[in-house]
């Protein structure tokens, strides 16, 4: 019943060692496991062969914004753009790809899809990673996510249960409090995960948040009430329920890491995720057994969670896998870019697209925080050499998201200064203040602005042309560029309010 997770390219001796003595059920990897392939399937033959029964690797691949597997694999747009494009089958086709990567890894379980509704554009854990608003639209393309990705063998994870959205607040940070009614959960947030359920999807993972009207006193990764009475006696789920990571704040601010197992266990929880300290999770171990042999966990509950287990692992077996050279395969890109391309939101065109390649343009671009780890001054973002292969004159620049500093203002301002048309990027300008502050000053009539992530951007920043795309994965970034250049103009439909009444 005990998942972990680890550092490094290669799997710890301890964790082998615990696979070996059955002391854990399988593991999550994150991208701090993650280089090439051919790493990944050493990494993950190395945590097969030291089990002594089947086990589950899981990962969190909902493509988008939250993707573990990203350079050397195919990424792909995530749930925003799917429900604007509103092709259910070119869902469905782009989770196959992405499970079909997994398997040829040998992951057999992803943590995907995110099925949240939309209700807070300030919940910084949600954004678009969500599909929409509209709970049967959501549902819709929920169930397409679930089929592409077990029909292509890998588990499929239904999350946040019963709905995280309805809040500013992460429970990285802290325990999110919801005061709205059940009965009008039922139908908003509740309809795609009881879609789910009739879809047959192999798990279900409960949320850190916490549900007044259902649960006075725990996060519903903790109460009885969400689990057992909510989930598996109203909706009828007979699937595995898993927690998100019992390490995040909302849990460890108030309860230790063995009692929170505990009461998750005691709650209904199969499985119990804790992705990083070693400590912990011997912590874990050894309150599971206490609580095991002292019969606070029924027995009949453990043998119950270990039917669930065992159930997703007949049905989706690491072994036999495809071959690493699936991955990236043509077939695969062109999916995701149709998807991308598909995705992309017109917002506004005042006549400054096409762009030509004599013109003087440049980019002024707000840089995402994983890509900064690699950044240098003067470097180009993958974003800034996509526009490149097309604009070969383009002068670029990046600024920090959050923190931009007077050298890259000045910067931004001097290309401002000199070029005909400025594309400015954005990523979540609406909740950087600071990005946003140098946002509006940089805009004027020459400006085409690009939101690469959020699209709430587009609420508080106004420009002659407004191009939406939804998220910034590679996919995503192709997809606008070709935009920019003419080479077909987008017709997709917004499925966010871009800003709250």
């Amino acid at each position: 019943m005990l998942f972990v997770g680890f550092h490094g390219y290669k799997a710890p001796e301890h964790i082998l060692e615990w696979l070996k003595q059955r002391r854990i059920g399988g593991v999550i990897l994150f991208a701090r496991n993650i280089d090439s392939p051919q790493q990944v399937e050493a990494l993950t033959k190395s945590l097969h062969n030291a089990a002594k029964r089947p086990i589950l690797i899981a990962i969190d691949q909902e493509g988008g914004t939250v993707a573990r597997l990203r350079t050397g694999y195919t990424e792909s747009p995530g749930a925003m753009a799917l429900g604007a494009a509103d092709d259910p089958e070119l869902t469905e086709r782009v989770s196959g790809v992405l499970a079909t990567e997994l398997r040829a890894l040998g992951i057999n379980w992803n943590l995907a899809p995110a099925i949240d509704i939309t209700h807070n554009i300030h919940n910084p854990s949600v954004g678009t990673r969500s599909i929409g608003t509209d709970p049967m639209h959501v549902a819709k393309h929920a169930v397409a996510q679930i089929k592409g990705f077990q029909s292509k063998g890998v588990a499929a994870t239904a999350k946040h249960f019963p709905g995280k959205a309805n809040t500013p607040v992460d429970p990285h940070i802290e325990l999110p409090i919801i005061e709205g009614k059940l009965e009008q959960m039922w139908d908003t947030d509740l309809v795609p995960f009881r879609a789910a359920s009739e879809a047959d999807i192999a798990s279900i993972m409960i949320t850190h948040v916490q549900f007044k009207d259902i649960e006075p006193v725990y996060p519903s990764t903790m109460s009885p009430k969400i689990i057992k009475e909510l989930l598996r006696d109203r909706i009828g789920y007979k699937g595995l329920v898993t927690t998100d990571c019992m390490e995040m704040k909302a849990v460890t601010n108030k309860y230790g890491p063995g009692e929170s197992a505990v009461k998750a266990a005691v709650a209904g929880a199969n499985t119990v995720l804790f992705s990083h300290t070693r400590e912990y999770q011997e912590e874990v171990y050894a309150a599971l057994l206490e609580a095991a042999e002292s019969g606070r966990v029924p027995i009949e509950q453990i043998d119950y969670s270990v039917e669930r287990i065992i159930e997703v692992k007949n049905r989706y077996p690491a072994y036999p896998k495809p071959d690493l050279d699936l991955i990236m395969k043509p077939e695969h890109l062109d999916i995701v870019l149709h998807a991308a391309k598909s995705a992309i939101v017109l917002h506004k065109n005042d006549n400054l697209l096409p762009l030509m390649p004599s013109q003087e343009i440049g980019l002024i671009e707000f840089a995402s925080h994983i890509e900064q780890e690699r950044l240098q001054p003067d470097s180009e973002t993958i974003f800034a050499e996509t526009l490149k292969k097309r604009l070969p004159n383009l002068v670029t620049t990046w600024l920090d998201s959050i923190e931009p500093s007077p050298m890259q203002l000045r910067e931004a301002e001097r290309i401002n200064d000199e070029s005909k048309f400025i594309i400015l990027a954005t990523r979540n300008a609406y909740i950087s203040q600071k990005q946003l502050d140098a946002s509006k000053k940089l805009i004027d009539d020459k400006t085409i602005l690009v939101c690469l992530r959020n699209p709430y951007d587009a609420g508080v920043l106004s420009a002659e042309t407004m191009l939406l795309t939804l998220g910034d994965s590679y996919p995503s970034m192709q997809a606008v560029s070709m935009v920019l250049l003419g080479d077909f103009e987008p017709d997709a439909r917004l499925r966010v309010p871009l800003t709250m009444d």
